[in-house]
């Protein structure tokens, strides 16, 4: 695959002989693009955010492109995968939710499927359309029929896992609300090899794609969403040992450090404050046990992140090597915030502790990480990976929303910088679009009526043409599982009614509060008055539908995935 520019000013060949241009035709020059998706990653878990996890290639990317410090996803995973490939609000892609998550009564719904509507077009589909190779290796999780595996979704080739996770050392679920880890090749069911371990697997077969068209000279988009730090948190013993000691000091101290270093970075304001996000137990109260415990599996979800950007590093690598770095757009950001699973305790107890005996999982601290053990940070830790943001996966707080977002490569002038401009995941698809001279589809895709794309693009932003992505005056709407979010400008408002069982709506300036530490209602009153309206308006005509009574994330999710 050797790109050449043949002509300045973006003149194509077919533009230069006087021919038409048609979809799919050789167009030497068109930028790669690599998306990388991480799975459950904190706020500040690279080092260009403030992370003590040692990051160099991602830290890379961010010094040689711009980085986003504002930048919000859903809370949860489907969601987030469905608005960043197709640019659609989530109530209108067909994932409100992740399936295992929809009560009965939303599911007599077809936009509250839990997997993605015919409806909506995928970025890979635009771009395959246009000429690309296009590849995915990792997460898929927006369904497991055949119409609905990515193969079906505008990828030429994909190593696919279907489900919500599942375990990165072996073909194995990793929840006993599955029969079985439900891998895909290029549609087909999959197995895994016997060496294989998550981060490593997606990168080699993201090469072995490129590789197989190197003579080409069309340009190709690789989607590579990780598994990388969902649980069960699990790295190989070299990369968590590198991080032996590091969380020794607990979470109080963590959480700090690393807010200290987020202010010295430049990515929040150091006026910001913060408040330690309810029901997170002092370290000091902590057996010393239970510390030693905490603070292993803290060492493996650090390891777990550097052992992702080491092979991140593998295929920018390889890039270089075949003269095609230089010519490649990389997008790197999470799909939400750091999870608080509370499946494994202090004392590596868990609830599902009879599941694993049967299934050979194990929680010892001598093993954690390695082959067939099965860990999660939990709820004390998660508020380090979050540091300085309140709450974590699931809420509609900044904890589950807001992730780190990089995008570097040609079009980026912007480089080597930070902005805190607010962005939304429904803004990649129609950037990466601008980016590579893609048009929109309006609506419209080979005569058929579909979802148009909502999101806006930053491509001018990059560029260093325009100095706002979003007007102060747009209203952007989120819902999942009853919490709810109106961003507008530099506001906020939120409402977590069944994760935290809230009735009332609270209002934050995000931009100086990423902490959510003053509620700014009663003394901006018209202003949070018509941020409620906008947010009615927003779930009407998306058809937000209402949560039933009683309802419980937890008991859903075991519900369906034992139904």
């Amino acid at each position: 695959m050797k790109f050449r520019l043949l002509f300045c000013l973006g003149i194509t060949l077919s533009t230069f002989l006087g021919a038409p241009t048609l979809a799919g035709a050789q167009q030497p020059g068109r930028p790669n693009v690599v998306l990388i998706l991480a799975d459950d990653l904190g706020y500040t878990d690279i080092s260009p955010f403030g992370s003590e996890i040692n990051t160099p290639n991602i830290a890379r990317l961010a010094a040689e492109g711009l980085s986003f410090t504002n930048y919000h996803t859903a809370a949860n995973c489907a969601p987030a995968r469905a608005m960043l490939l197709t640019g659609v609000d989530s109530h209108r892609n067909g994932v409100p939710n992740i399936p295992e998550s929809i009560p009965p009564e939303q599911m007599a719904y077809d936009h509250y499927q839990g997997v993605l509507s015919d409806k909506v077009v995928t970025l890979a589909s635009l771009l395959q359309e246009d000429g690309y190779h296009t590849y995915m290796t990792g997460k898929w999780h927006l369904g497991h029929t055949p119409s609905l595996l990515p193969s079906a979704r505008g990828f030429d080739r994909t190593i696919a896992m279907a489900d919500t996770g599942a375990d990165n050392w072996e073909q194995r679920t990793y929840l006993p609300i599955y029969d079985q880890a439900n891998w895909y090749a290029d549609g087909a069911p999959h197995t895994l090899p016997d060496d294989f371990y998550s981060s490593e697997y997606f990168i080699d077969k993201t090469i072995e794609f490129i590789a197989s068209n190197e003579i080409s000279d069309r340009p190709f988009f690789a989607y590579i969403p990780f598994q990388a730090v969902h649980i069960p948190v699990q790295a190989p013993r070299e990369y968590s040992d590198k991080y032996a000691g590091v969380y020794d000091e607990g979470w109080n101290v963590l959480r700090e450090k690393r807010r200290q270093a987020a202010i010295a970075a430049g990515v929040i304001p150091a006026d910001s404050e913060v408040t330690v996000t309810p029901g997170t137990r002092d370290w000091n109260g902590m057996t010393g046990e239970q510390k030693r415990y905490d603070a292993r599996r803290m060492e493996v979800y650090a390891g777990m992140v550097d052992a992702m950007d080491a092979h991140i590093g593998r295929l920018m690598s390889y890039l270089e090597s075949i003269d095609e770095y230089d010519n490649t757009i990389f997008i790197f950001t999470s799909d939400n915030g750091a999870a608080s699973a509370g499946l494994v305790d202090s004392n590596g107890n868990s609830p599902l502790n009879a599941w694993f005996e049967q299934t050979g999982y194990n929680t010892d601290y001598e093993t954690l990480g390695e082959r067939g053990s099965w860990v999660a940070i939990g709820s004390d830790n998660a508020t380090v990976a979050n540091s300085p943001l309140i709450y974590y996966k699931f809420h509609a707080n900044e904890g589950g929303l807001r992730v780190p977002l990089v995008i570097s490569g040609p079009g980026v002038t912007r480089s080597g910088g930070l902005t805190d401009e607010f962005t939304f995941v429904t803004d990649l698809a129609p950037t990466i679009l601008d980016l590579v001279g893609i048009d929109d589809h309006e609506g419209n895709w080979n005569g058929e009526t579909v979802e148009p794309i909502v999101g806006s693009s930053l491509a001018g932003y990059l560029a260093g043409a325009s100095d706002q992505i979003h007007s102060p005056s747009e209203p952007i709407g989120y819902e999942l599982g009853g919490s709810s979010v109106l961003f507008k400008g530099d506001y906020k408002i939120v409402i977590n009614r069944f994760e935290r069982n809230e009735t009332e709506w609270r209002m934050y300036n995000i931009k100086t509060d990423p902490g959510e530490v003053h509620d700014l209602k009663d003394s901006q009153p018209r202003l949070f008055s018509e941020m409620l309206a906008d947010y009615e308006i927003w779930a009407e005509a998306n058809n937000v539908l209402p949560m039933p009574e009683g309802y419980n994330r937890g008991r859903a999710i075991f519900r369906n995935g034992f139904n």
